[in-house]
């Protein structure tokens, strides 16, 4: 199981840390902490050290009412500092976190080598026409409505069968489009409910049916910290349990705030040969 990313092949076979780079102003967990050059560059550097397989960049917060952000600014958010960790880090591979294809068109332009759409091409429809043209691995995640509304839609009759369904229908169409590395995400915390979450994660091998790599966002979550009666600076331990649940049921990439944490959870799985 691997994924092209410029020309290299990562092999998912064993599972890879995704660090998470925001350059936003008001993500719930880190926004603002990286809002100049030099701390940006700083964070990349860490979490590259620490082991991280992948950056993914985000200029646009898709926390529940997220503040609307036109085109043009997370334009200026993104690629200028796109550019500048590629000049500083050539061989990093980054994903971008967007759900407009302009933005990912560009961004793959300027060296992003993944695209992690939240919303798996239903606000922008030419997104999945746009990962075909640019033939890089493409994140699809689950979603109902925009962050602006989508804790108003977390009804389902049977949440599972729902998602697997919504997850077939997307991974036909970009097939139908030639689209060749695609990558599954669950969307905990989208347009669900915490029980909701919990439920997905406890069957979270089902979608292992699709033969398709599943990445997991569960990082400091809500899901967490809300269970746990906290906030989510102090939701690192709680994360490490999930991420090793989600893990032996099969997740390739996890998503996280945390690398080295994450790095040293898939470790000691693998030396229990649980991996």
């Amino acid at each position: 199981m691997t994924i092209n990313c410029n020309g290299n092949l990562i092999d998912l076979s064993s599972p890879k840390v995704m660090g998470i780079l925001n350059v936003t102003p008001n993500s719930f967990y880190d926004g603002g902490k990286h809002n100049d050059e030099k701390s940006i560059l700083s964070q990349v550097e860490k979490m590259l050290d620490e082991g991280a397989t992948f950056i993914d960049i985000g200029g646009y917060s898709s926390k529940p009412n997220a503040e609307f952000v036109s085109e043009k600014e997370e334009l200026q958010r993104l690629i200028p500092i796109i550019q500048k960790i590629i000049y500083e880090f050539p061989n990093v591979i980054l994903s971008v976190d967007t759900f407009r294809s302009k933005i990912a068109k560009e961004a793959i332009e300027n060296g992003a080598a993944i695209v992690n759409d939240i919303s798996a091409g239903n606000i922008d429809d030419t997104m999945f026409q746009t990962i075909a043209e640019l033939q890089v691995p493409y994140i699809m995640m689950h979603m109902k409505g925009t962050p602006q509304t989508m804790q108003t839609l977390s009804h389902y009759d049977n949440i599972i069968k729902e998602m697997m369904f919504y997850f077939s229908e997307k991974v036909a169409k970009a097939r139908s489009l030639g689209i060749n590395d695609i990558l599954l995400d669950p969307g905990f915390g989208f347009a669900k409910t915490i029980q909701q979450n919990f439920e997905i994660l406890s069957n979270l091998e089902l979608f292992q049916l699709m033969d398709i790599p599943i990445l997991v966002g569960l990082s400091r979550k809500s899901m967490i910290y809300k269970t746990l009666d906290i906030n989510a600076e102090i939701a690192l331990n709680g994360t490490t349990t999930l991420h090793t649940v989600s893990l032996l049921k099969g997740a390739k990439i996890v998503r996280v705030h945390d690398v080295k944490e994450a790095v040293e959870c898939i470790k000691l799985l693998k030396n229990l040969t649980l991996l």
